[in-house]
């Protein structure tokens, strides 16, 4: 027998992930990773890998919910995860401000569609006891349009992003947290941008009943680990009692394997699918470098290092219209303007890895997951510097880094 398809070994080169996701991961998470001996995902150290994660899952949530652990897989692992307590027929008001919150949105209209409405449109149900609130693009959802929006339709359910990663802006989930409670709705968030770059404590917003998050942004973990996740008491309580249609992301089965068994901490975990070794391994290490880095301080070296790029990205003449502390979206300047997909295309083939907007209009998109030092950040400004002015944008570098190294020596001469 002839086999004609096998491919050179592939190489993937060395980039600068400079966008909204996944980040550059530590070293030392790569090292767990490829270190980590054969054992099965029953050997006891792996199983008490994972109950140790767990653990450091809740100090960083900054929760005591015991159903607290990972999704394997990417955040649309935990968001499905999640999203499976809600059932045909469940009434959900979602707000939409972007992108990933649209996607959520289009989840849940999945999942609360009837038989009879899948049918009709089964990649696009409109299931009529959803209710999306579309929030323009570049406007971030606020506790007043949360109140409205549940006083009037009392859904048993409301979701919203804590970051919309599409816009790059932050949403209200104070004010969320609290129509929620005030109108009896359970609130799920995806907090997949936020998590371990903000510096909040799940347990202080008593509306929510569910959070979903990611393994390769905050945490710093690689794709395809352990996408983290939490759940109330009350979020269980209403998952025993009406069920799910689901085994592999069902969160109470989910948790066995995490040691998690009927709302206690149990010493060993039970079979509940395969897990990796390699996974977990490097997860129980991106969490112990978050934990260790501290979230307070780490939430404000964001905001440090953000506010560098963005001085920088507007002195270029760039507008930037985000609010996030780990990302910058933004208009190029009018000379450049409806040339954005251009420039973004030109510096991934330098493996520059900015990102666009994903939908209209489009932007740019520039992330700092795990580039807090003042080195990093100027290598990303230089980067997009150089590949404006391949473009035409004339821009004055060495005004620009005189202006990075007077803001960082600031910085320094007031510690």
């Amino acid at each position: 027998m002839t086999i004609s398809n096998i491919f050179p070994q592939l190489e993937i080169p060395n980039t600068l992930a400079a966008g909204p996701g996944p980040g550059n991961t530590d070293a030392r998470v790569l090292a767990r990773f490829a270190s980590a001996g054969i054992a099965d995902h029953m050997h006891d150290t792996v199983l008490r890998g994972m109950a140790e994660c767990k653990f450091m899952l809740r100090d960083l949530f900054g929760t005591k919910n015991t159903y607290t652990f990972g999704v394997a897989g990417t955040g649309w692992s935990g968001l499905d995860c999640m999203f499976s307590a809600v059932m045909p027929g469940d009434t959900v008001v979602a707000f939409s401000n972007g992108t990933f919150s649209g996607i959520d949105a289009l989840t849940l209209r999945m999942k609360a569609a009837t038989r009879g409405e899948l049918a009709k449109d089964s990649l696009n149900p409109q299931a009529a006891s959803v209710t999306v609130i579309e929030v323009p693009h570049g406007q971030s959802v606020t506790g007043e349009m949360v109140e409205t929006a549940l006083k009037k339709h009392k859904p048993k359910w409301a979701f919203m992003a804590h970051w919309e990663t599409g816009s790059g802006r932050i949403n209200d989930i104070q004010g969320f947290s609290d129509a929620c409670l005030k109108h009896n709705s359970m609130g799920l968030v995806d907090a997949v941008s936020s998590l371990g770059v903000e510096d909040f404590k799940i347990d202080n917003f008593e509306g929510v009943a569910a959070w979903a998050s990611c393994p390769q942004k905050g945490v710093m973990c690689l794709p395809l680990t352990y996408a983290p996740v939490s759940f109330t008491d009350q979020y269980i309580d209403v998952l025993k009692a009406n069920g799910s249609y689901t085994y592999c992301h069902h969160p109470i089965m989910e948790a066995r394997h995490w040691g998690i068994v009927d709302g206690k901490d149990v010493e060993k975990g039970g079979y509940h699918r395969t897990h990796s070794g390699y996974a977990v391994a490097a997860f129980h290490e991106a969490l112990r470098i978050t934990l260790q880095y501290g979230l307070t301080q780490k939430a404000n070296d964001y905001v440090f290092h953000e506010n560098a790029l963005r001085q920088a990205v507007v002195s270029m003449g760039c507008d930037v219209t985000s609010n996030m502390t780990s990302l910058l979206v933004l208009n190029l300047p009018g000379n450049l303007a409806g040339r954005e997909m251009e420039l973004v295309q030109a510096c991934r083939a330098e493996n520059f890895g900015i990102w666009p907007t994903l939908s209209s209009p489009v932007q740019v998109r520039i992330g700092i997951l795990n580039q807090l030092t003042q080195s990093a950040i100027t290598d990303i400004i230089n980067r997009f510097a150089i590949a404006m002015n391949k473009m035409g944008a004339g821009i004055d570098i060495e005004s620009i880094n005189s202006n990075l190294e007077t803001y960082y020596n600031k910085a320094i001469a007031a510690e």
